[in-house]
């Protein structure tokens, strides 16, 4: 195989896409596919593993398939560029995560820190957890593999699902040959973009917390969000009380937003948010100032993302030919993969003459 430089990352689609997608993982792959630095670059709708804590659901997922591509394309994904595809309409990924299935045991799942921490945020018991969820690391290998992918780009809650990838991905090249593209992580570069909390200080934003800010959210939503909910300095209770700005979710939003020409916009006062925190810390700031200045750095973020969804929006039979188009493709190259493997492992009976030629071969040895 010809190494090439191959992109494979994703959603799951449960809901509208939040402004810690667009922190952590959408803004960066805008930047790697107007980079000019990767031959393919491939985004997977993960409807088959959202189904797997949602099977009771289903309309759930199907009815946020159109929203999760709109915020693709709201936030300059392009379909020229990148391709679009979704995971059920792929059949080769579920021959090859049974396949992978027989390289890696329930005790090594059961291990998975990111496995662990999943089943305890939704709750579930032992009786109670679905062997779709349990297998998730597997199903996630067949995604990266059958793309050929060798960047994954994650955040570090995700390292050790990619970790057991490359497990698994070593231990099939080592039985049946070199048949698989290695996987490696790729990180967030901005420790702040790693993880955005939830307006409310919660560690991460969830629709059932109702602590996100969505990327279709309105002008009013996002400042209802930010004036109502958002979490600041409980000891900051007088202007001239000294502030903490560690913990702070307007500095930490702030942190990963703003920039120099935002304050020469919207706050003059100081020429960059090193300067905005300093006062914060030693009083005389206050939080109404503060939040302000983050929904005037939002709306900056958030208006054009809203604008350009809103062209999508009134032209959906484009959006679904470019999830149709970029599945076909998907289809090809992920079929091309599992060929390959079925030719490694040597389960690829009909695509030549070989196993009767071996047999015709036995037969005859075994009348000498």
């Amino acid at each position: 195989m010809t190494e090439k430089n191959i992109i494979l990352t994703g959603d799951r689609p449960t809901g509208r896409l939040h402004l810690g997608h667009y922190v952590g993982s959408l803004k960066r792959r805008v930047e790697l596919q107007n980079s000019g630095k990767y031959d393919e670059i491939n985004i997977l709708i993960a409807d088959d593993q959202a189904l797997t804590d949602n099977a009771d659901n289903p309309g759930k997922i199907r009815d946020n398939i159109v929203n999760v591509v709109l915020d693709y394309l709201s936030v300059g994904i392009d379909p020229a560029k990148t391709t679009i595809c979704v995971q059920s309409a792929l059949p080769a990924l579920h021959a090859l995560t049974f396949y992978y299935m027989n390289l890696v045991t329930t005790a090594r799942l059961s291990r998975n820190p990111t496995i662990k921490a999943e089943i305890q945020m939704r709750g579930f018991s032992d009786e109670g957890l679905p062997a779709g969820f349990f297998t998730y690391p597997v199903s996630q290998t067949a995604d990266i593999t059958a793309f050929d992918a060798n960047v994954v780009p994650v955040g570090e809650d995700q390292l050790p699902m990619l970790e057991q990838a490359r497990e698994i991905v070593e231990k099939f090249n080592k039985i049946y040959g070199e048949t698989l593209v290695m996987p490696k992580a790729m990180i967030p570069e901005n420790e702040v973009q790693r993880r955005l909390p939830g307006v409310d200080g919660k560690a991460k934003m969830s629709k059932s917390l109702g602590n996100c800010i969505y990327l279709s959210d309105t002008a009013a939503a996002v400042k209802k969000q930010v004036n109502g909910k958002m979490y600041t300095d409980p000891l900051h209770l007088q202007i001239s009380d000294p502030g903490h700005t560690e913990g702070n979710v307007v500095f930490t939003y702030l942190d990963a937003l703003c920039t120099d020409d935002h304050f020469a916009e919207y706050l003059p006062d100081y020429k960059n948010l090193d300067e905005m925190k300093e006062h914060y810390r030693r009083g005389g700031l206050g939080d109404g100032v503060c939040k302000k200045f983050l929904i005037n750095v939002l709306e900056e973020t958030l208006n054009p993302i809203r604008t350009e969804r809103a062209k999508w929006e009134n032209d959906i039979s484009s959006v679904y030919d470019i999830i149709s188009s970029g599945t076909a493709k998907a289809v090809e190259t992920t079929n091309a993969t599992l060929a390959r493997v079925r030719k490694a492992m040597r389960i690829d009976y009909f695509e030549d003459r070989s196993i009767i030629k071996e047999w015709e071969t036995l037969l005859k040895n075994a009348k000498q």
